[in-house]
C-alpha cells in the first residue's frame, strides 16, 4: 500500500496524489499547474493506462485539469466525483481546452515565422467532451466501491459547489488503512455553500495549506467593503475591473452585488452596470440555479424557497462574443467588469487589464489567492509596469487585495479542522497544496499539536503499511519568470533578492513564541537594513 506524490507539493497548484492499493493505482485529483513552481504539463509521471480510478475533490481546473490528458493518453478506468462537481467539470474543461487551443495557435504563429516546427495544444475540446463518458456520480455521505479492496466516502468541504473531502478505506491482505485527503478546504460563512464539514478518524491524513501562514483579513461586512470600492471608483469615472474564477467567485460576486443593489449602498450612481464576460461563468451560473438539494447554506435555501434569484439584478449583462468583449473597452461609461481568468494568466481579464491598469481612475481589486509567478501576484506585488500583448503597460490603477472573499480556509481555520481528529491521533498528516516556504512553516505548527507531519515533495513515495518513505522526492527548478516591476524580467541578482525575502519572511513567521528580547532584536535590525536601503 503506497502514496505518490505527482503534484500540488510545496506548490499551490496541480494537486495529484497516487495511491496503490493491491496493485491497483488509485488517483485523487489530476490538476494543471501554474505558476513558477510548475513541472511540465504536458508530460505525466505516471503511465496513464495504468491507473484504475481518478477521484476528483472539486472541479477547480488546478484539481481536475489534465484529466483530458490522462484519458487521450490512454486511461481506461471511472472517473468519481460528486454529482454537482460532474456538472461543473463538463463546462471547465472544456473551457480549459478551448484555453489550450488558443495557446498552442497564437505559439504556431509565432513559431512559423522564426521557422520552428508546430506544437500540438496539451488537449482539445473533443479530448475534454470525452470526459463524461468516464464520470460516475455521488452524493455526500455516500459509501462507493472504488475497487474490490478500496471504499471511498465524500463530505462537504465548503470550498466550492459539490466540492469534497474524501476519506479512502483500503485493504490489503490483513491489513487496513484509511487514508483522508481534505481537498481544498473552505473558508467559514461563505455565501451559498455550507460551512466545512469534518472527518474525525483516519490512519493518514493529507490536507492542503494555501492559507496555512496567515489568517484572512477581518472583513465586517463584504458587501459594504465591496460597495466602498465601487462607490469611490465610479464617482470619480473609472472601471472597477475584478479578475475571477468563472466558477464559484463570480457568482459569490454577483450575490454580494444584489445584496449592494438592494440596499443602495453605492450612491455615485445606484444602478450602476454589471458586466461579466465570461461565457464560462454565465454556463456555470445555470448550473449554480439548477437542483442544489443537499449543496446550499441554510440563507441561500431561503432565498431559493422565497422566490428570490440570487444572482440576478437590474443592470446585469453577460458578454459572450469576442465582439461583445471589445465593445466594452471601447465605452467610456464607468462600469464593474467581472472576468477570467482569476490569476490573469489567460483569457479576456488580460485584456481589460490592458485598458485599465494605465488609468489612474480605476481599479483592480483581486479576490482570491495569486499563486507566485503569475501576472496577478506580479500586480500585487507592486509592479509599476506589466507587459501585455507585447507593450509596456504602466500600473496606475488602485491594486486592491480583497482577501475577505476568499473561498479557502485560513491558518486558524485549518488548524480547527485538522484538530477534529480525536485519538488515536493519524499516524501521519502530510502538509500539502502549499507554497513552497508556507507548506513547511505550517507542518511545523501541526506538529506541535501533537501530530507527525511533514511536508512532502514531489514524486515522493510513502509506505502506508510501515509509515516509512520509500523515495525522498524532490523539489522542481522554479521558472525564472519573475517580473522586476519595470516591464522585463529581474536579473539574477534581483531573483537572489527575493529569495532572500522569502527566507526572512519564514524566520519571522518561525519566531512567534520567542521571548520578547530575541523578538525586539530582530525588529531592531530589521529596521537598520530597511532604513540603510531607503530610496
Amino acid at each position: 500500500m503506497k502514496l505518490r506524490f505527482y503534484g500540488a507539493d510545496r506548490c499551490v497548484t496541480g494537486s495529484c496524489h497516487c495511491l496503490e492499493v493491491n496493485g491497483k493505482n488509485i488517483l485523487v485529483d489530476c490538476g494543471l499547474q501554474q505558476g513558477r513552481d510548475e513541472v511540465d504539463n504536458t508530460t505525466l509521471p505516471f503511465h496513464p493506462g495504468s491507473i484504475d480510478a481518478v477521484l476528483v475533490t472539486h472541479a477547480h481546473i488546478d484539481h481536475s485539469g489534465r484529466i483530458p490528458m490522462l484519458i487521450k493518453n490512454g486511461f481506461q478506468g471511472r472517473i468519481i466525483t460528486t454529482r454537482l462537481t460532474a456538472n461543473l467539470l463538463d463546462i471547465m474543461l472544456q473551457d480549459s481546452a478551448h484555453i489550450q487551443e488558443q495557446d498552442a495557435e497564437y505559439q504556431n504563429r509565432k513559431n512559423k515565422r522564426a521557422g520552428r516546427p508546430e506544437v500540438q495544444p496539451i488537449y482539445t475540446v473533443a479530448d475534454a467532451l470525452r470526459v463524461r463518458e468516464f464520470v460516475q456520480t455521488c452524493e455526500y455521505g455516500q459509501t462507493v466501491q472504488i475497487t474490490d479492496d478500496v471504499t471511498a466516502e465524500f463530505i462537504d468541504a465548503g470550498h466550492l459547489l459539490g466540492s469534497a473531502s474524501i476519506r479512502l478505506t483500503c485493504r490489503e491482505g490483513d491489513e487496513t488503512r484509511t487514508i483522508v485527503f481534505s481537498g481544498d478546504i473552505g473558508n467559514v460563512d461563505q455565501p451559498i455553500i455550507r460551512d466545512p464539514q469534518f472527518f474525525d478518524k483516519a490512519d493518514y491524513v493529507l490536507m492542503e495549506s494555501t492559507y496555512g501562514d496567515r489568517n484572512h483579513t477581518e472583513v465586517w461586512s463584504y458587501t459594504d467593503e465591496l460597495a466602498q470600492i465601487i462607490d469611490e471608483t465610479i464617482a470619480k469615472g473609472g472601471n472597477v475591473v475584478i479578475p475571477s474564477f468563472a466558477v464559484g467567485r463570480t457568482q459569490e460576486l454577483l450575490y454580494f452585488i444584489r445584496e449592494i443593489k438592494d440596499k443602495g449602498l453605492v450612491k455615485s450612481m445606484p444602478n450602476f452596470p454589471v458586466y461579466v464576460d465570461s461565457p464560462l461563468a454565465k454556463k456555470a451560473t445555470t448550473i449554480f440555479c439548477g437542483d442544489l438539494h443537499g449543496y446550499l447554506d441554510d440563507n441561500a435555501l431561503a432565498l431559493v424557497q422565497d422566490g428570490t434569484h440570487m444572482f440576478n439584478f437590474s443592470g446585469l449583462h453577460l458578454t459572450e462574443t469576442v465582439e461583445e468583449s471589445k465593445l466594452l473597452n471601447m465605452d467610456k461609461s464607468p462600469k464593474v467588469i467581472i472576468s477570467a481568468s482569476g490569476m490573469c494568466d489567460a483569457g479576456r481579464i488580460r485584456h481589460h487589464l490592458k485598458y485599465n491598469l494605465w488609468r489612474g481612475d480605476s481599479a483592480v481589486v483581486f479576490v482570491g489567492f495569486q499563486s507566485p509567478g503569475t501576472l496577478g501576484r506580479t500586480l500585487l506585488d507592486g509592479a509599476a509596469s506589466v507587459k501585455l500583448f507585447g507593450e509596456d503597460i504602466a500600473v496606475r490603477a488602485k491594486i486592491v487585495n480583497f482577501q475577505g472573499l476568499s473561498s479557502h480556509a485560513d491558518h486558524d481555520h485549518l488548524l480547527d479542522w485538522i484538530s477534529h481528529f480525536k485519538e488515536p491521533k493519524p499516524q501521519h498528516v502530510f502538509i500539502v497544496h502549499g507554497d513552497r516556504e508556507v507548506a513547511p512553516l505550517f507542518a511545523e505548527t501541526v506538529s506541535a499539536m501533537g501530530f507527525n507531519a511533514h511536508a512532502p515533495q514531489y514524486t515522493e513515495e510513502y509506505d502506508l503499511i510501515t509509515c516509512t518513505q520509500l523515495a525522498k522526492g524532490f523539489l522542481p527548478e522554479r521558472k525564472k519568470t519573475v517580473f522586476d516591476g519595470q516591464g522585463g524580467r529581474a536579473g539574477v541578482v534581483y531573483q537572489k533578492l527575493l529569495q532572500a525575502l522569502d527566507a526572512l519572511q519564514a524566520l519571522v513567521r518561525r519566531s512567534k513564541g520567542r521571548d520578547n528580547k530575541t523578538l525586539g532584536a530582530m525588529a531592531e535590525t530589521i529596521r537598520k537594513v530597511t532604513e540603510k536601503f531607503e530610496f
